[in-house]
């Protein structure tokens, strides 16, 4: 962007990012060659006009995404009308298309549904949202709050809040995402407070858990909870950590109350000197050989988990023997050179035990290019209908979403050569994306076998 000026910068992201009517999108060559210019070296500058160089990167940011939200609700309206062509029901004519949206962006399923519905709501019900993420003067988040946030509320309702809060594109500016949050939920309420209160329940009957790898081999165990629940428990952890504190505890509250957590909910699948474990557990852990027995500082992998250090697998697995768990070690598969595991197959139609394990800890999440979802379903790359075997290679480990992706119109898959297995995604554009399973194995000169681990919680027959 060398030469460029400030002024200049700003100009073209007003340009392309207007919402008048007036207005053109740039074509592909065009946008390719500003993502090109905003590779180079920047030129002489001083602090002020870096100040407002950032400002103006941060406004055309805003604007491609108010133009992707755009692009992207035609995309469905194209796709819907497509289908409804083909005679698809018109319950399944969306299928497919926020995967379709989430490949293009490099993001996972779940995501592009949230892209494809924010974009047709900014066309269709939130019209001053809409201009003011195209205008560069919110960011998309912004939009997906206002949209998020009154999600409940009727059409007319919808509309108002729109147009009093990004209707003032000055006042929507300036605000925190907590501020925004905070106006809307007024305005929703004093708009219908019935339809926030039942928002409220449906949102409560939601409630879950989910675990997400954490740095330094730590998790993040969430749980998403009633206000009034999570609150409790938060309390019942403190009192707890007060409690230890004041006898002398040296561990900081943070971790008493970590410790609690887990010392209360594994209680049931822990043996004690008073009986058995009420409820088994086992943990599927995949680790080499020369790991196993410390003969080599390698990895391992920890279903629900991922990548953990060899030394930390011996540890987890020492302990367990001393304090009399079960460790269960089956030779499961070897690894060649390339790290794929040897094939498995299985006459039925369906994925079924030790190749149904196969699959899941072959693929660890879902194996759909940018997705990495928890497993849900196994599936045939090729239909069982148009002769696909039930075997490893013509298996994948996929979340719903995108095994019913699968299932849209147009779509296809199949197994490709690869050193580790690769399916290759054909969408209905014609776009195709290669998705290969992870490398379970050491650098390609090492051969050596891997053991699956599972670690049983529970007493010692």
């Amino acid at each position: 962007m060398a030469g460029s000026s400030v002024s200049d910068m700003r100009d073209l992201g007003n340009e392309w990012s207007s919402g008048s009517t007036t207005a053109v999108l740039p074509s592909l060559a065009q946008i390719n060659e500003l993502t090109r210019q905003l590779g180079g070296a920047p030129g002489p500058l001083d602090d002020a006009d870096r100040i407002d160089i950032i400002r103006a990167l941060e406004e055309l940011k805003c604007a491609a995404e108010g133009a992707q939200a755009a692009v992207t609700a035609d995309f469905d309206a194209s796709q819907r009308q497509r289908a409804a062509r083909a005679g698809v029901p018109a319950e399944r004519q969306a299928r497919g298309i926020a995967s379709q949206v989430a490949l293009a962006r490099r993001e996972s399923p779940h995501k592009g549904q949230r892209h494809v519905g924010l974009a047709r709501v900014l066309r269709d019900e939130m019209p001053h949202t809409r201009a003011a993420l195209r205008g560069g003067k919110i960011t998309e988040w912004k939009a997906m709050l206002l949209a998020r946030e009154t999600a409940c509320l009727s059409l007319e309702d919808r509309k108002r809040v729109d147009a009093e809060l990004a209707g003032d594109v000055d006042r929507i500016e300036a605000m925190g995402d907590r501020e925004l949050v905070d106006e809307v939920g007024k305005l929703a309420a004093r708009l219908d407070a019935a339809a926030v209160a039942q928002r409220r329940r449906r949102a409560e009957a939601d409630r879950h858990t989910t675990l997400r790898p954490a740095p330094d081999v730590m998790t993040y165990l969430s749980a998403l909870l009633p206000v009034k629940d999570g609150v409790a428990v938060h309390k019942a952890l403190l009192d707890e950590a007060d409690r230890a504190k004041a006898a002398g505890d040296p561990r900081s509250r943070g971790a008493i109350m970590a410790d609690t957590l887990v010392q209360r909910v594994l209680a049931p699948h822990v043996a004690s000197s008073s009986g058995p474990a009420e409820v088994p557990l086992v943990i599927h852990v995949v680790v080499p050989d020369d790991v196993l027995l410390g003969d080599s500082d390698g990895t391992g992998y920890v279903e629900g988990y991922g990548v953990v250090p060899g030394d930390l697998l011996r540890e987890w697995i020492a302990h367990h023997a001393e304090t009399g768990v079960l460790d269960w070690v089956t030779r499961l598969y070897e690894v060649p050179e390339t790290g794929e595991l040897v094939a498995m197959e299985q006459g039925g139609r369906f994925f079924e035990g030790k190749l149904a394990e196969f699959l899941r800890l072959r693929d660890r999440r879902c194996a759909t290019k940018y997705c990495g979802a928890p497993v849900r379903q196994l599936d045939h790359v090729v239909d069982k209908a148009k002769g696909g075997q039930t075997s490893a290679t013509n298996g994948q480990a996929l979340c719903e979403t995108c095994n019913y992706a699968k299932e849209g119109l147009g779509w296809s898959a199949r197994p490709r050569p690869g050193p580790r297995h690769t399916v290759e995604t054909i969408t209905p554009t014609g776009h195709r994306y290669l998705s290969t399973a992870p490398s379970l194995g050491p650098p390609p000169s090492v051969r050596m076998d891997f053991y699956p681990v599972d670690i049983r919680v529970g007493r010692v027959a």
